[in-house]
C-alpha cells in the first residue's frame, strides 16, 4: 500500500461526499447557507470522516449508509470550530489558512451559522434511514445516531468545550485537562470509529475497542496540537501560533513541558495501534494514519 496515495484518495472521497450534502445557497436564508458552506469548504484534513470510513471498510461494511454519517461528523466538527473562533471564546482571525467565519460574515452570522450547521448535521445523518436495505441496517443507523448525539452533547464534545471555556485563564490539574481533551477532542474521534464499527455490524466488544482507540488517538492528537502551537509557524499551521499562551491556556506543554508531552502522545498512539491490531480486517491504513499524525506539522 502506498499510504500517501491511499490517504489522498480517501480524503478526496470524504470531500466529495461532504460537498454532495451541503445546503443550497438560495432563498431568504441564502446568506446563512453561504456562511455554512464557506466554513465547510475552507479546507481541513477531513480526519473524522476518513477514520469512520476506514473502520467501516476494515470491518467489512458495504452499505451507502456510511455516507451521510461521514458528512454529518465533519459538519459537527466544523460547527465547533466556528464557535471556537468567535471573539467570546478564542477570538481567532484565521482557520485553515483562511479568515474565520465571524471575520467574513460578522459575529452574529457566525453564531447562527454554527447553530445551523449543528442541526443540519443531524438532518444529514437521518438520510441513512433512506439508504438502509434491511431491518438490521435500520437498527444500526439508530444506534449510530445515539452515539452521534451522546458524543456531541453535554456528555461529549460540548461538555468538554464548556469546561474548557469556564476555566479559561485558570490553572488546571492534569485530571481536568484530561477530561477536556477526552471530551472536546476525543469524543468526535471516538464517535467516528464507533459509528464505522456499528454500521459495519460489529459486536459490542469491537465497538468498545473502537471507542478506546479513539480516546487514545484523540488525546494524542490534542497534545500534538499543543506542541505545534509552540513550535510551528502560522504558514504551516494555517492559523496563528502562540494562541494558547496568548489566551493563558493550560495545556500538556505548560504542565509537563514539550519533551514529556511528546512522550505522552507517543505512548497513547502506541496503545491505540496495539488495540487496533486486535480487531479483524486489514488495519494497515489506519495504523499508518495514526502514526503519521504524530509527525504532522499542521
Amino acid at each position: 500500500m502506498n499510504f500517501k496515495e491511499e490517504l489522498e484518495n480517501r480524503v478526496r472521497y470524504a470531500q466529495e461526499n461532504i460537498e454532495s450534502f451541503l445546503p443550497k445557497e438560495e432563498g431568504f436564508s441564502r446568506q446563512m447557507a453561504e456562511a455554512v458552506n464557506y466554513s465547510m469548504l475552507a479546507g481541513g484534513k477531513r480526519l473524522r470522516p476518513v477514520f469512520m470510513k476506514a473502520m467501516y471498510d476494515m470491518l467489512g461494511g458495504t452499505s451507502e449508509m456510511i455516507r451521510p454519517f461521514m458528512a454529518a461528523m465533519e459538519m459537527i466538527h466544523t460547527h465547533s470550530l466556528i464557535h471556537d473562533d468567535l471573539p467570546a471564546i478564542d477570538n481567532d482571525e484565521y482557520r485553515r489558512g483562511k479568515k474565520t467565519t465571524h471575520v467574513v460574515f460578522g459575529e452574529s452570522a457566525a453564531i447562527l451559522a454554527g447553530d445551523a450547521l449543528l442541526n443540519y448535521a443531524y438532518e444529514t445523518a437521518f438520510h441513512a434511514f433512506d439508504l438502509s436495505r434491511a431491518p438490521e441496517e435500520m437498527e444500526q443507523a439508530a444506534e449510530a445516531l445515539k452515539i452521534l448525539g451522546n458524543r456531541t452533547g453535554i456528555n461529549g464534545m460540548l461538555g468538554g468545550q464548556g469546561v474548557d471555556v469556564e476555566n479559561d485563564g485558570r490553572e488546571m490539574t492534569k485530571e481536568m485537562l484530561d477530561y477536556i481533551y477526552e471530551n472536546k477532542t476525543s469524543a468526535l474521534i471516538e464517535a467516528s470509529l464507533m459509528i464505522g464499527a456499528v454500521l459495519a455490524g460489529a459486536e459490542k466488544e469491537t465497538v468498545e475497542t473502537a471507542r478506546q482507540i479513539g480516546s487514545r488517538i484523540g488525546i494524542a492528537f490534542q497534545i500534538q496540537d499543543d506542541i505545534l502551537d509552540v513550535i510551528s509557524s502560522r504558514e504551516e499551521l494555517g492559523k496563528p501560533v502562540g494562541s494558547d499562551e496568548k489566551n493563558h491556556k493550560t495545556t500538556y506543554v505548560t504542565l509537563e513541558g514539550i519533551e514529556k508531552a511528546e512522550e505522552e502522545a507517543g505512548r497513547l498512539t502506541e496503545e491505540a495501534v496495539g488495540l487496533l491490531l486486535e480487531l479483524p480486517g486489514d488495519s494497515s491504513f489506519l495504523k499508518e494514519l495514526f502514526l503519521s499524525l504524530m509527525d504532522r506539522r499542521k
